[in-house]
């Protein structure tokens, strides 16, 4: 009687093009992994490709992979972007000298690196071993299955287009871009009954043509969840930024039953940020999108649901539930309410911008249109952190970028290490006093009138890409008549709500409202969309985990 074969066991992968250097990986590997994990050493970019291949083709599963930054002909970074076309969930790690850390920085953005490691390791129970545990934890963890991507077909310079694309990768979801010009374009396009006149067109994995499709039926048909599983919570968290990610990862970690509301992608306005460096524990800095990913997938972990591209309308008080009713009629209820919704950045006065946004006028770093800048001149518009930080993102592919600044320095707005980075980068060029009077361009930016704030003297520039930070504004009208808000729109909390100390008139309990509560008992708020927050990642996590103790001591007392 034959016998079955053995299930193939997971793939551990170094590759290094020095054989000792190579075949110390792999023995330090072998002796805590060599029982449950096959070691596979290569040394060239060239033949661990072929061996990945052929690991593909025998169906064997590849958890991480650990590729030396210095070799010839293809280097690390290069090795492990193609990496990740035949196994895009492995995990990846970089070993760097300590000179090549700007690399290790770079690689964080371009292959969402997972981990670099410095040479050398010893000893590798606190140096590698530690690191290899973590990401292999993760792997289990997420959905190692192969990947089948989506495909998306629009036009270069189409609003609608460049919204799905940054709908997508928001979301972590695979997909190819195909030019409806290119011939690959044109087939799906014909395969899918269309002209190419309403654009974009979405083919899912399981072969749906969506045409043109709005966020809540693109997110349902490539996965998301957009429903929730029950009728009443014990906390719903309105806003997937890091306070409302925050919020859900306490909640569910300290047995809440917890969903969270994002009416778009998780991470906020910090998940479209390239670079974030003052964030606690991230001494080289990590990515808004590889932030939020570990967010979410800490947050899952522990039980939250998260729901994606479903807007919230309104807020009500039906006893002791406080329900939240969505933009299609349906409602979730639940005892508790963490308000997280963040704040959206402001839209550029000028004339035609509003006509070119999505073509060639983007609002947030849109990372999906950075490739696209390369070798061109690029302007941005505002002088706080995410404006900086987009800049030296930008400047490492663009021709030149230019900072356009209303006031008169960037130390008002702009954290000192990034104005410093912005200072030494020799293709920034920092414009203060000078706002954009006018955008100009038929089908897509060509042109930007510039004007001195102070002179108004003004100037026409030739420019086909300008990304706008120019202050942010909470969408809180939905809000109206239930939470009370300031002037501005922000959410009004605790000691926020009077003046003289005393509760709100309609507050109906014998204990005034807790530091993020509003005035409706059981509705917190966190992040920055709280009246006077400090519009920082670090506090907007914060809030969201102290919100969740208030949470709890409100159900105690209810």
């Amino acid at each position: 009687m034959a016998q079955a074969a053995e299930p193939a066991r997971t793939v551990i992968m170094t590759v290094d093009d020095d054989p000792g250097v190579s075949r110390a990986v792999a023995r330090d590997l072998r002796r805590r992994y060599g029982r449950s994990h096959r070691i596979v050493r290569a040394e060239s970019g060239e033949s661990a490709l072929e061996a990945l291949r052929e690991l593909k083709l025998r169906g064997d599963p590849v958890a991480v992979i650990l590729a030396d930054y210095r070799m010839p002909l293809m280097n690390g970074i290069e090795f492990l972007e193609q990496a990740l076309d035949v196994y895009p969930g492995a995990r990846r790690v970089l070993l760097t000298a300590y000179a090549d850390t700007g690399a290790a920085i770079d690689a964080i953005n371009v292959v969402d690196l997972d981990h670099y490691l410095l040479k050398p390791w010893d000893p590798p129970e606190e140096k590698l071993y530690p690191v290899v545990d973590d990401l292999l934890t993760a792997w289990r963890h997420s959905d190692h299955r192969p990947v089948t991507s989506t495909k998306v077909v629009g036009h270069r310079w189409s609003a609608r287009s460049s919204q799905v694309r940054e709908f997508l990768a928001r979301n972590q979801v695979p997909y190819r871009w195909y030019s409806s010009d290119e011939p690959e374009g044109r087939r799906l396009l014909g395969a899918a009954g269309q002209d190419g006149q309403r654009l974009p067109l979405v083919v899912t994995p399981d072969g749906a043509a969506l045409v043109e499709p709005e966020a809540p039926e693109l997110a349902a048909r490539v996965g998301l969840a957009t429903t929730p599983a029950a009728d009443f919570y014990d906390l719903v968290v309105v806003g997937g930024g890091p306070a409302g990610l925050g919020a859900a990862v306490y909640g569910a970690s300290e047995g809440l039953r917890t969903v969270l509301v994002e009416r778009s992608a998780t991470g906020g306005q910090a998940g479209q940020s390239s670079r974030i460096e003052n964030y606690l524990g991230f001494p080289d800095g990590v990515s808004g999108g590889q932030l939020t990913d570990r967010a979410r997938r800490q947050a899952a972990k522990f039980g939250a649901e998260i729901l994606t591209a479903r807007e919230v309308t309104g807020l009500e008080v039906c006893g002791a539930a406080r329900t939240v009713r969505f933009s299609d009629g349906s409602a979730v209820a639940a005892h508790s309410v963490i308000l997280a919704t963040g704040v959206s950045y402001r839209q550029l006065p000028a004339p035609g911008a509003a006509d070119l946004t999505g073509c060639g006028v983007f609002y947030g770093s849109a990372l999906t249109e950075a490739p696209a800048c390369e070798g061109q001149d690029v302007y941005i518009v505002g002088g706080a952190n995410s404006a900086g930080q987009a800049a030296m993102y930008l400047s490492r592919g663009a021709k030149s970028v230019t900072l356009l600044v209303r006031g008169p320095s960037l130390a008002a707005s702009m954290s000192y290490y990034l104005i410093q980075q912005i200072a030494e980068a020799p293709n920034i060029t920092v414009r203060t006093g000078t706002v954009v009077e006018e955008a100009h361009g038929s089908g897509r930016l060509e042109q930007l009138t510039l004007r001195e704030v102070a002179g108004g003297r003004t100037e026409r520039v030739d420019a086909q890409w300008m990304f706008v930070f120019i202050g942010a504004a909470p969408l809180t009208d939905w809000l109206d008549g239930t939470v009370l808000r300031d002037e501005r729109g922000f959410l009004l909390t605790g000691p926020d709500l009077t003046a003289d100390g005393r509760p709100p008139a309609d507050w109906e309990l014998d204990r005034p409202p807790y530091h993020l509560e509003t005035n409706v008992p059981g509705v917190f708020v966190a992040g920055d969309v709280r009246a006077e927050s400090a519009k920082r990642v670090a506090s907007a996590v914060g809030e969201g985990a102290m919100a969740v103790m208030l949470v709890h001591r409100y159900l105690e007392q209810s």
